[in-house]
């Protein structure tokens, strides 16, 4: 699933973070940072998306999102064909839908501290740190206290 978050930074704009969370493995899989909303941040996490994916997709794959103007937007819908990827939207107003990487947001937004920060560098930097302990260091009840990242080779063992 994906969606976009911002952080506001010292000077009093925003940083916008635009992520895909794996749904099976909960881990961050693809993320990107502007300090625009235009179309190019979903076009370079989808970009990332794929160098991730490497051609090791499942025939039936689909992202998930909310109907925000990126992903009704008819570019998006053609380059999430063009990767070979499912397109699945909320309901109107319905964010239960999009939970699994509001959550995500929620965590992140009470653990980096962006407002200090006076950069995208820096912001980059922070939002970074956090995405390897998440994804590499913080267990999960969910994935029977694993990391996304042993959850992931729990599951390809299996």
């Amino acid at each position: 699933m994906t969606d976009i978050t911002y952080l506001p930074i010292a000077s009093g704009e925003n940083v916008y973070l635009s992520c895909v969370k794996d749904v099976a493995t909960r881990g961050i899989v693809a993320h990107q940072l502007s300090t625009s909303l235009h179309m190019d941040l979903v076009f370079q996490t989808m970009k990332k998306l794929e160098e991730h994916l490497q051609e090791k997709r499942h025939p039936e794959a689909m992202i998930h999102s909310d109907q925000g103007f990126h992903y009704t937007h008819p570019s998006y819908q053609r380059l999430i064909g063009d990767l070979g990827l499912v397109q699945s939207m909320s309901r109107r107003g319905n964010c239960l839908d999009n939970a699994p990487i509001e959550s995500f947001f929620g965590h992140l937004k009470d653990y980096v501290t962006n407002r200090s920060c006076e950069s995208i560098e820096e912001v980059r930097e922070i939002v970074g740190d956090y995405i390897s302990y998440y994804n590499c260091e913080r267990g999960q009840w969910n994935l029977k206290k694993m990391t996304p990242k042993q959850y992931r080779n729990h599951l390809i063992a299996a």
